[in-house]
């Protein structure tokens, strides 16, 4: 009387043969053919999670922002290096050392000598000096942030994130 549970209802009347279905084609029968549903997707439906970070792992975030500021200030002290040599070769320190120079001097002595000031290797070191303090700051303020989101977690029960798979 009715269809087995895993059955495929046939909404057609043809024989299975490729008889006058025309939609039939190879000889398979209407079970093996599967329609779909009226008024059902087409498009496969995304996945979505919600999740919370109830805490956040201080040891964890320590790692991950001290490589992170290492590698800011590496970029800054190269970046200072490569500035600086745009700027020398353009004759920045040079003109704006004879400017300074010739505004400073005195009948006894010749003046600020701007070049030997902000030579390179100064700079450098002025730079990096700069980064090594950004690396330890922010490793440390980002731990201490991690233990205030621990705390403050423990209140408000954490951050809330949907996730969505993509297909």
């Amino acid at each position: 009387m009715g269809a087995p549970a895993g059955a495929t209802a046939a909404t057609s009347s043809g024989t299975g043969t490729g008889g006058g279905g025309g939609t039939m084609g190879l000889g398979l029968g209407n079970a093996a053919r599967r329609v779909p549903r009226t008024g059902a997707r087409t498009v496969p439906r995304t996945r979505k999670a919600r999740l919370r970070v109830a805490k956040a792992d201080p040891w964890s975030v320590m790692k991950v922002s001290f490589l992170l500021s290492i590698a800011l200030g590496v970029c800054t002290v190269v970046a200072a290096a490569v500035l600086w040599m745009v700027m020398d070769a353009m004759g920045v320190f040079s003109a704006l050392g004879d400017t300074i120079s010739e505004a400073t001097s005195s009948d006894e002595g010749g003046g600020f000598d701007l070049e030997t000031f902000l030579s390179l290797p100064r700079v450098l070191l002025f730079t990096s000096v700069v980064a090594l303090i950004d690396v330890v700051l922010a490793t440390a303020l980002a731990t201490l942030g991690a233990f205030i989101y621990n705390l403050s977690a423990g209140f408000v029960g954490g951050v809330e994130v949907t996730l969505a798979e993509d297909e």
